[in-house]
């Protein structure tokens, strides 16, 4: 067990709170829901950049590179001033969803460069212009610029020529869990000498000003270069700073004067520190030495090449000797980061596969934020405003550390991308990923008529029903790294609140009744002919090929916990033979027997579609050849016949019921024996699978240099059009960025590469080898005459994925496009950026630059293909498949591999 692991069980165990302390600031908490109180719900202009300086928080904080507690009472981040700014840069800047020609999004540089799951060592790089930042430059220009245009970012300004910039790394490693040591290095990478003003921030949040009574804490000085903090529930903390610079002191409260022509309780407001620093005004902050905010005033001046370093120390208690420990703290918790990460990736992975892994999972961990939002205090506190979100969740108290998609563009959750960041949190920190998905089926989080929040924006809204999924696979995993100890607590208790959830599912059905799902936007943005979140223009409704593949996934899902369950409970056994019931009929709704016009399989094209069901009864298909028709495929799930044999009831009521509703159906049949006498659940047989198949491995389709299309590139030259009325509705294969404000328009479902989307179908093709084995051939790519294995085809569209960070042959990475500075400045390509979604034809990231989250998932798949092969797959059931995982990514075998 490497130290890392220790302090990891500690964590999660009785002993010591390792994770009491960590990231869990935000990079945005301006323009966001929770801080919005107007009459209209425009939450960027309710509350913009331009007010952040100046103006409390209601929910939370921001900061760069910043750390908090876990009820973020205090918060720990670093501010800088190159002379030349305007403002003090306090935190990231970014474009509004109004000012972006793509949505919203941010117009910095930084990376997450590693990171520990107990926090115990972090490293963090922002790079900061030497010259003043183009903050009007970067709105105006990309507000006048339109969908068709690419983004103005920060690097196309000049800000960055001459490399005229500050590389600004800030490292943390603990001492014990509430002493943290930081060490802040900042290089001069341009040719000329350079000054900057490195101003370490300590403050209290504000939860204060929002209640009559409220106790304020402190902050005072304690000593040349020392600050105390005292008077919160966090306890008496100490900030040390090596040096003893000069101690700026104001408080976290709103200037009313500048901003809204109020009055202050105090002279010395939130933005006090910043008019001292930027404009010189002494009055600003507070010659007592007294406040809830505090910087440490550190004035660098760098010759080029050369690197300053500032030492601080935030810790509970006081000492005598604060920096004695320093170096030698520092070193050993490097130490113990590399030992723990050598021990997670796979021995098969390369050097530069280990580093993409690496800082793949210290961006899964960066990116925990502390969220608060007590709903009906919130909605309260609007003072009886008529247009006020998320009514219906009043019952929702969020106070919790939530790993977040990118803690800049999407600062709070969204259900599904959390379940897949559980796939890769599950990596380094098992306990972690079970207690996330555990949050959103508690009594606090999921609506008491069972559905699942959505997000913030819109809690009501529906994400694809992912979450027993991602329990399942978080469940075998922790099994595997338990020596086959499953904690069942776990399980039992998820599968009873993801029976609530599937019940409220099945009353989204249509008004038929008949299995056809109709979930609305279900995460997939702008991929369908209309916004599927509302009223359709023609009336009528849209039954999803993608909403009744999610389901029968989900059914698939559920009865294989149930039969986890029922080897340790026989009363689970009912649930399992219900969960099968259920997956039979909705399988069956998504290609009635015989020649239908109205059912979702077109079998002239081989492909399933959405279908458009008019007022009057009659139907059409929407024939876009998307993901809405490969998701079917997804719905693929194995029972290993020992499972079976083991529950000798539940195998009778089984072959029972697949008897009376499975024959003649046009699915997989249940029955039929595969390799090692395993049965399949699917929504396509054989036959449909090989059409489907051949689409989405057809390069002039679904497959990409990079993965698969979320849009086939079909639509590039024969787009889809539907004409109603005078209005026409054209779908067209777009593999960069959207074309459409719909959902924002920062993002596009119409062709790039998503990782989820990929993983999910990944998935289903080695549910699919593990029932067909090598029997199965399909032709890889479509068209080349290479019959491939269905594990060949998922190890290669794996490649592709992992290749859009690897280095090429020509050391270039895919993800950096045509961004020069990223492929050879070195002092840049090896800074992994995870986007949200990817180019579908070169594979340069698009969206959100640190949606780590679900694209994280990365290293996940260089986890599983770095630890199994062909025969674990053919050999071996879903928990030995999970024990070579498991085995090959586990710091505690870490000795004996070595």
């Amino acid at each position: 067990m490497t130290a890392e692991q220790q302090r990891l069980a500690e964590a999660n165990g009785p002993g010591a709170n390792w994770k009491k302390w960590g990231p869990y600031l935000s990079e945005r908490q301006w323009g966001t829901v929770r801080e919005d109180y107007s009459a209209d719900g425009n939450a960027w202009d309710s509350f913009p950049h331009s007010q952040s300086v100046a103006r409390a928080y209601r929910w939370g904080e921001d900061g760069i590179a910043g750390i908090s507690d876990d009820r973020q009472l205090l918060c720990f981040a670093v501010a800088l001033w190159n002379g030349a700014d305007a403002v003090l840069k306090e935190r990231l800047f970014g474009l509004t969803n109004n000012q972006g020609n793509h949505g919203e999004d941010v117009k910095e540089y930084y990376f997450y460069l590693d990171c520990t799951p107990t926090h115990s060592y972090m490293k963090y790089l922002y790079k900061y212009p030497q010259n003043a930042f183009p903050y009007s430059d970067l709105v105006d220009t990309n507000k006048a610029r339109g969908y068709a245009d690419p983004e103005y970012e920060l690097v196309d300004t000049g800000v960055f020529n001459d490399n005229r910039y500050f590389d600004v790394c800030v490292e943390y490693a603990k001492a014990s869990p509430t002493d943290m040591l930081i060490r802040i290095s900042v290089t001069n990478r341009g040719p000329d000498r350079a000054p900057l003003r490195v101003l370490p921030t300590l403050w209290f949040r504000n939860v204060w000003s929002w209640f009559a009574g409220a106790i304020k804490p402190n902050l005072s000085k304690a000593g040349e270069g020392v600050v105390q903090a005292s008077g919160s529930a966090v306890g008496d903390f100490y900030l040390y700073c090596n040096g003893a610079p000069p101690l700026l002191f104001a408080e976290n409260e709103t200037n009313h004067a500048a901003l809204f022509g109020g009055t202050n309780a105090s002279p010395y407001t939130k933005d006090g520190i910043n008019a001292y620093v930027v404009t010189g005004n002494e009055s600003a902050v507070n010659p007592k030495g007294a406040g809830t905010k505090v910087a440490a005033d550190y004035r660098v001046t760098l010759d080029p090449g050369k690197t300053e370093v500032i030492r601080l120390r935030l810790r509970e208690g006081e000492t005598a000797d604060a920096f004695g420990d320093f170096d030698a703290v520092f070193k050993a918790r490097q130490k113990e980061a590399d030992e723990f990460y050598a021990a997670v990736a796979p021995p098969s992975l390369n050097e530069d596969e280990r580093l993409v892994m690496r800082q793949a999972l210290a961006g899964m961990l960066w990116t925990k934020q502390y969220y608060e939002y007590d709903v009906q205090k919130w909605i309260d506190e609007h003072g009886g405003a008529e247009r006020v979100r998320n009514t219906e969740w009043a019952h929702m108290k969020n106070y919790d550390i939530i790993s977040m998609p990118d803690k800049w563009e999407y600062p709070w959750y969204a259900v599904w991308d959390s379940a897949f960041h559980t796939l890769a949190l599950m990596l380094v920190d098992t306990d972690f990923a079970k207690d996330q998905l555990s949050l959103f089926l508690s009594d606090r989080y999921q609506h008491p008529n069972g559905q699942i929040p959505a997000y913030e924006w819109n809690f009501c809204d529906v994400n694809p029903p992912v979450h027993a999924f991602a329990t399942l696979t978080v469940y075998n995993f922790d099994k595997a790294r338990r020596d086959g100890r499953g904690d069942l607590d776990f399980l039992r208790n998820a599968f009873e609140r993801l029976c609530r959830n599937f019940d409220w599912w099945v009353e989204q059905q249509g008004p038929t009744g008949h299995n056809v799902f109709e979930g609305g936007f279900l995460g997939l943005d702008n991929i369908g002919v209309f916004d599927r979140s509302r009223e359709l223009p023609t009336g009528g409704r849209l039954e999803q090929s993608d909403g009744t593949a999610w389901m029968t996934l989900f059914a698939q899902n559920m009865l294989t916990i149930a039969m986890e369950l029922a080897r340790h409970d026989p009363t689970y056994e009912d649930r399992v033979v219900g969960f099968l019931d259920r997956f039979l009929d909705i399988a069956s709704a998504m290609d009635h027997i015989g020649e239908h016009d109205d059912r979702m399989w077109d079998e002239e094209d081989g492909f399933f579609y959405d279908v458009l069901r008019f007022p009057d009864g009659h139907a059409t298909r929407i024939k876009v050849r998307s993901l809405v028709g490969l998701l079917p495929l997804a719905a693929a799930t194995i029972i290993d016949a020992e499972v079976l044999e083991k529950l000798p009831r539940v195998k009778e009521r089984y072959e029972a019921l697949v008897a009376e509703k499975a024959e003649g159906q046009n699915f997989a049949c249940p029955e039929t024996p595969g390799l090692e006498n395993r049965r399949l659940l699917a929504i396509l047989n054989e036959d449909k699978l090989r059409r489907v198949l051949s689409r989405m491995l057809d390069e002039n389709e679904f497959l990409g240099p990079y993965g698969i299309r979320s849009l086939s590139r079909f639509h590039a030259e024969n787009p889809y059009v539907f004409h109603w009325g005078d209005q026409r509705f054209v779908v067209r294969y777009l593999p960069a960025e959207s074309d459409s404000g719909m959902f924002g328009g920062n993002s596009n479902w119409r062709g790039p590469v998503w990782m989820p989307a990929n993983i999910i179908l990944l998935r289903a093709l080695v549910n699919l080898y593990a029932y067909y084995g090598d029997s199965f051939k399909v032709e890889y790519p479509t068209g080349s005459g290479r019959a491939w294995t269905l594990y060949q085809v998922t190890e290669a569209i794996s490649d592709r994925l992992t290749g859009i960070f690897t280095r090429g042959k020509d050391g270039r990475r895919a993800v950096y496009g045509g961004a020069e500075i990223f492929q050879s400045d070195p002092h840049w390509r090896d800074r992994i950026l995870f986007y949200e979604y990817f180019h579908g034809d070169n594979g340069a990231g698009i969206g959100a630059s640190h949606q780590t989250g679900w694209t994280g998932t990365v290293a996940t798949l260089l986890a599983y293909f770095g630890s199994v092969d062909a025969h674990d797959i053919k050999e071996g059931a879903t928990e030995r498949v999970m024990e070579a995982i498991a085995a090959a990514t586990n710091p505690e075998a870490s000795s004996a591999r070595s």
